[in-house]
């Protein structure tokens, strides 16, 4: 039930107020003064306060300073005689609702109190809601201090169109990242595209962003719709980023500049309005400075950039997600969770996670269906690197120290070892693109 606090020195005034908002179904509580007004507010916390501006002892304008200091949100409206209403608009400016003249005009009254009263519950639905989404971003990327800082941009990144580029390595979450930025902004009931431009040949790619006539080249054999097209109204997320080519960077931004987009070998621009969202796995900025990323496309698409650290730079979110992707696994098999030991929650807290957040999954899926007993222990862990890893001891003396280098190349290894060198499946196990594999072959002498 609202309840309403009726603060006035004239007992005439509080009874007259008293019968109209009962008569409305408010339940209404009476101050006589700024003092009894401030205690009352504390112990019963109205939804609405009606404050007289003008009484003796602590003025109406002592009071409003008081109750908003206990509750900022809460709408204060100021009953003033029409002597005092250069004041009463002045106390609209120090944080009150509104003002309403004596004697009060009744209609006027209830509408202000009923929009304060939704105001309220508006405002409180806001907070409560906030308060669901961190929690649900939490479960989604982490709890880490450094993850704290993300979820922090999420938000504020959110609430507004500019186009962001997220950072980070294969398996951090930027995917995740960028449907969570998209659910949470205004453009949320409008298609939210992913094209990953590591996996479209690159004869292909100009094709896949703008479409195509029929007949534009061989094999167009119908008219397609570019991912731009299908993503007006909503967002784009571009995922590796720096496999664009050069000349397909020109087009896209003119694309963003002019917000139209040409079909190949159509003759009409077409109107967009989308919301940009890029995804890389390298340092974007390093291909600026090296002339393989246009600088002015960069410009474009990084007017916010949010970089997703690595799991072993944040290893306090590694519990984390061991226990819940191993409860989640466990759910889908019909099993019941072991407990993980001391053990292997230093084996995985130890393990750099060359995959990240992704093989971390990965592992911990292979050792629920692997595991039927009721501690999982080092021994259910199957890293994918593990002839390379040498898997720490829990001990006073700190974990083993393995490079990120050491434990990437071996995983290549094994996945083309597994794979009979069959470089296309081990992308797949990997869950790398295919040019990304290549680079990373040259570069290991593999």
């Amino acid at each position: 039930m609202n309840k309403v606090l009726i603060t006035d020195d004239d007992e005439g005034i509080r009874f007259t107020l008293r019968a109209f908002l009962q008569k409305k179904g408010l339940v209404t509580l009476e101050a006589s003064g700024g003092a009894e007004a401030i205690q009352i507010f504390k112990r019963e916390r109205p939804v609405v306060v009606l404050l007289d501006l003008t009484m003796p002892g602590m003025s109406g304008v002592e009071t409003l300073s008081e109750l908003k200091k206990i509750d900022p949100s809460v709408p204060v409206i100021i009953i003033t005689a029409n002597s005092d209403i250069s004041s009463a608009v002045e106390t609209t400016k120090l944080g009150a609702y509104d003002y309403i003249l004596k004697p009060p005009d009744f209609d006027r009254l209830i509408l202000t109190v009923q929009r304060a009263i939704e105001k309220q519950d508006l405002e409180k639905n806001i907070r409560l809601l906030n308060t669901e989404v961190g929690y649900s971003l939490e479960w989604m990327v982490g709890k880490s201090a450094k993850i704290r800082k993300i979820i922090d941009q999420i938000h504020q990144v959110a609430r507004c169109n500019f186009s962001v580029i997220i950072q980070g390595e294969t398996g951090t979450g930027k995917s995740t990242i960028a449907s969570v930025i998209h659910n949470l902004s205004a453009r949320r009931d409008k298609p939210f595209v992913s094209v990953d431009m590591g996996a479209i040949p690159e004869t292909l790619i100009e094709s896949e962003l703008f479409g195509h006539e029929k007949g534009a080249f061989t094999g167009a054999d119908r008219k397609k719709q570019g991912h731009f097209e299908a993503a007006n109204g909503g967002t784009i997320l571009i995922d590796e980023l720096q496999n664009i080519p050069l000349p397909v960077q020109s087009k896209l931004l003119r694309a963003v500049d002019e917000k139209k987009v040409n079909s190949l070998g159509g003759t009409r621009s077409v109107n967009i309005d989308v919301r940009y969202i890029g995804a890389t796995n390298i340092d974007i900025k390093e291909s600026v400075r090296e002339k393989k990323f246009r600088e002015d496309l960069f410009f474009r698409l990084g007017e916010v950039m949010i970089t997703v650290p690595p799991l072993r730079e944040r290893t306090e979110d590694i519990p984390y997600f061991s226990e819940r992707f191993l409860a989640e696994a466990c759910r889908e098999l019909n099993k019941q969770p072991p407990e993980i030991s001391a053990e292997a929650h230093a084996l995985l807290t130890g393990y750099p996670w060359p995959g990240n957040v992704r093989e971390l999954k990965n592992v911990m899926r292979r050792a629920a269906l692997f595991t039927d007993e009721d501690i999982l222990t080092p021994d259910h862990i199957d890293l994918f690197t593990h002839q390379s890893y040498k898997q720490p001891q829990v001990s006073t003396e700190g974990l083993p120290f393995v490079t990120i280098k050491d434990a990437e190349k071996a995983a290549i290894q094994q996945a083309l070892r597994v794979t009979g060198g069959n470089k296309t499946k081990a992308t797949a196990m990997l869950e790398i693109d295919y040019k990304t594999l290549l680079k990373k072959i040259k570069v290991y002498d593999l």
